[in-house]
């Protein structure tokens, strides 16, 4: 179970990445005054899209360990 190197492809760390900017850009948008809707539309846009790119990015090969 120690070897099976569960999300730790180019794939998964990519859809992580893409996520987490979305979510900080998101959280920016919700902590000006007043909330920047534009902004936190395009975060939640973002963060919302990381999952489909997590699965084209998979299905492209990117899922392979490079281990």
């Amino acid at each position: 179970m120690a070897d099976s190197h569960h999300g730790n492809t180019p794939a998964a760390w990519i859809g992580v990445g893409v996520a987490t900017i979305g979510f900080v850009l998101g959280s920016v948008a919700t902590l000006r005054s007043p909330v920047h809707e534009t902004l936190l539309i395009i975060g939640i846009v973002i963060a919302a899209v990381s999952f489909p790119l997590f699965l084209v990015l998979s299905k492209i090969g990117l899922n392979a360990s490079e281990h």
